[in-house]
């Protein structure tokens, strides 16, 4: 009886991505590196430099179970357990959102406006796996960075991360929005990627969004409902003068402009995304501020 060759790794990629091109969403060549050097903790590099090494029974076993999880459109972040984010990795589980290249635009933004030598007080509410704070407290040192999240689970995850990271100085905070906000700190900026996809929404069905949480993609009928919250109570956590940055969907910029411009924020304006399509949205406090009791 003839014994079975074992597969190269040059074949096991040829044939991973020869499956794999049958999922709309998949990149197959390259899904197939990630997951292969997941599997041998190995860089995709090495997979180039070694083509012919072989793979054990147990190896291909496993490979082709990886696989066959990603053609059941499950996301490589929840597959491989890790995101790279603004050059960080991040830990990522299926209760946290997997980090966007898209959302590196509002770190750009809150980094423009956050001084590098000067201590600043920035808050990111709604962290998910941390991904956001991280970035600005490892490029911005002197900055007190406060991330609030309302799930424990995507808390702990954030938490992980930051010590892995060697940024302990995070303080973190379990609430909802603003509510997770001391009342004795007045904010340089608060930031937040939150929900933003209407109810609904039929892309909530492609591109992996079935395996994400869905309390951190979906926000009402309109989809602005956490932002409207996040408007309405950051006035009262910042300092005049003090801003506020939302990341939203392609198509409701005018809308946060219009509440923020009927919250009272001043200076409004809206930063595209690399395909040209409004992206993040931002609002500054006025150097005044009437006193009014905080809504929640």
């Amino acid at each position: 009886m003839q014994t079975k060759q074992p597969y190269t790794i040059n074949q096991a990629l040829h044939q991973a991505a020869d499956r794999l091109s049958r999922l709309p969403d998949a990149e197959p060549r390259m899904d197939a590196e990630v997951l292969l050097a997941h599997l041998l903790d190995v860089s995709r590099t090495h997979l180039f430099a070694w083509p012919e090494k072989a793979l054990t029974p147990e190896q291909q076993t496993h490979f082709n179970s990886l696989i066959a999880e990603r053609l059941k459109g499950k996301p490589l972040a929840y597959i491989t357990g890790w995101r790279e984010f603004w050059s960080l990795e991040f830990e990522v589980t299926p209760a946290t959102l997997i980090p966007r290249p898209e959302t590196e635009i509002l770190v750009e933004r809150a980094l423009e406006l956050i001084p590098k030598n000067t201590p600043a007080q920035v808050t990111d509410l709604g962290t998910g796996s941390g991904a956001i704070a991280a970035a600005i407290a490892s490029e911005r040192p002197l900055t007190d960075v406060l991330a609030s999240d309302l799930s424990e689970k995507s808390l702990a995850v954030a938490q992980k991360n930051f010590q892995r990271l060697q940024l302990g100085s995070i303080d973190s905070r379990l609430g909802s929005w603003c509510q997770a906000l001391p009342r004795d700190i007045d904010f340089d900026l608060i930031l937040s990627n939150p929900p933003y996809v209407a109810e609904g929404d039929p892309h909530l069905e492609k591109n992996g969004l079935p395996w994400e949480p869905d309390c951190a993609l979906t926000s009402g009928l309109d989809g602005l409902d956490d932002i409207h919250k996040i408007i309405t109570q950051a006035r009262q956590h910042l300092k005049p003068g003090g801003r506020l940055l939302l990341e939203h969907g392609w198509d409701q910029g005018p809308s946060v402009r219009e509440l923020m411009a009927s919250t009272g924020y001043q200076a409004i304006s809206t930063r595209q995304d690399l395909a040209g399509r409004d992206r993040v949205t931002e609002g500054c406090v006025p150097c005044w501020k009437p006193l009014a009791e905080t809504v929640y």
